[in-house]
């Protein structure tokens, strides 16, 4: 334990503030690879990472619980749900987290060893980190559903698209002798109207645009190619899984800091939402995963939502975002409110951030950077917890999503991530 008080202290916390900040606004996240999550992760058979804070089966969400059970019959592990569930319930299936691992997924955010996985490399500062595939939206994996559909789309993810992606990393990697850069792709797109989490259209399109010209010179056939093209400009989403490991590369750059009190992780399971703070490590904080406030799809309503969920929050923790949506104004009609409440929305968060990022720019606030670096003192001296938007997930395993919204993050983990920081430093 640390000792310290008065100036001293808040000298050092502001230097290492600082310090954390600057890190995280001059990484730069390049996608560098793909490849299986077993090579990629180092991730054992009958291993399966998850979103969020750590989770015990009988403790897990539905929508966590039905991707797990996917997950398992995917690996060939079982044939079943219902062994499966045995499997998961005995212990035999071990589940962690993804951050763990420097791995990153959206909603349930479930990784099988032998699921592709993007890697993201931050040629600043060297850190590395991963995301799976985006499979779209609806009844898909990552909101907990594992209908036969679900199955075969991960299959031909894996034999089809990935083996496209593929190719195409390698001669860009080849030609550009680095890869592709994705900073540069999240700031245009935060001026063409996406915050990068829940609206990802323009990024998506920035992505295609680079990526086309390769995918078209690869040798994988053309059946293939114009199947893999076609399926990720059907998705927004596609861009999705890339941007969230760059957003981990960044919080990286700026984990691990001495008297830091600046956020690295925010991240739920439908159980729990839970955070990292720089200078406590890999250590979680966490509290009971609220439901989200938003739109729901035709039959459904918050009755039959999860708890929120989904490591994609490291957007937010990167600097943009649900902070960014004063650059995104049709999001509402995706996740609910109005243009009001987007712009309300980011401008509540520079009260809890410590300054506004060099590169990440709002057009409507007059070019401002979006607010970054969450700073645990500040939610607590304001009462403002982190904000962010999200989909929304049925309750029970094996649905699907059901909608998507806006959350606030419980202010109860703050309180006692600061408690941890005074134990530590001995204030």
């Amino acid at each position: 334990m640390g000792s310290g008080s008065g100036e001293g202290i808040k000298d050092e916390v502001e230097k290492a503030n600082r310090l954390a900040v600057e890190r995280m606004m001059e990484a730069e996240p390049v996608w560098v690879d793909i490849g299986l999550a077993r090579d990629k992760l180092g991730l054992e058979d009958y291993t399966l990472l998850h979103a969020g804070p750590p989770v015990a089966w009988d403790r897990a969400s539905g929508p966590v619980k039905g991707a797990l059970i996917g997950a398992v019959i995917y690996e060939g592990w079982a044939s079943t749900s219902e062994e499966a569930e045995k499997l998961l319930s005995s212990g035999e299936v071990k589940i962690e987290p993804t951050h763990s691992r420097n791995a990153v997924g959206p909603m349930a955010g479930v990784i099988s060893p032998s699921m592709p996985v993007y890697e993201v490399y931050d040629k600043r500062w060297g850190n590395r980190a991963y995301s799976n595939l985006n499979e779209g939206i609806g009844k898909v994996l990552r909101y907990g559903a594992y209908s036969g559909e679900v199955l075969e789309r991960l299959r031909w993810m894996s034999e089809t698209l990935y083996p496209a992606l593929k190719q195409v990393i390698d001669q860009l990697r080849g030609e550009k002798k680095e890869g592709l850069q994705l900073k540069a792709i999240i700031s245009q797109a935060l001026q063409m109207g996406d915050d990068c989490h829940n609206r990802c259209v323009a990024a998506t399109n920035l992505l295609l645009k680079e990526i086309t010209p390769y995918l078209l010179e690869s040798d994988v056939g053309k059946k293939e190619a114009r199947e893999a093209f076609s399926f990720m400009s059907a998705n927004p989403f596609t861009s999705l899984n890339l941007v969230m490991a760059a957003g981990k590369v960044m919080t990286l750059a700026a984990h691990n800091i001495e008297y830091s009190t600046l956020v690295t992780v925010m991240a739920r399971n439908g159980a729990e939402s839970g955070i990292w703070v720089s200078s406590l490590g890999g250590r979680w904080f966490s509290a009971p995963a609220p439901v989200p406030r938003g739109v729901y799809f035709p039959g459904y309503g918050e009755k039959d939502a999860s708890g929120d969920l989904g490591d994609s929050a490291i957007t937010e923790t990167a600097g943009y975002g649900g902070f960014a949506m004063a650059t995104a104004p049709a999001i509402v009609s995706w996740v609910g409110g109005s243009v009001k409440l987007a712009v309300e929305t980011t401008q509540k968060m520079y009260e809890i951030t410590y300054t506004k990022h060099r590169y990440f720019q709002i057009p409507y606030l007059n070019f401002q950077g979006t607010p970054t670096g969450i700073d645990v003192r500040k939610v607590l001296k304001t009462g403002i917890a982190p904000i962010i938007n999200t989909g929304i997930a049925h309750r029970e395993a094996g649905v699907g999503q059901i909608g998507a919204g806006i959350v606030q993050f419980p202010i109860e983990i703050f309180k006692k991530a600061f408690r941890a920081f005074v134990d530590k430093y001995g204030v």
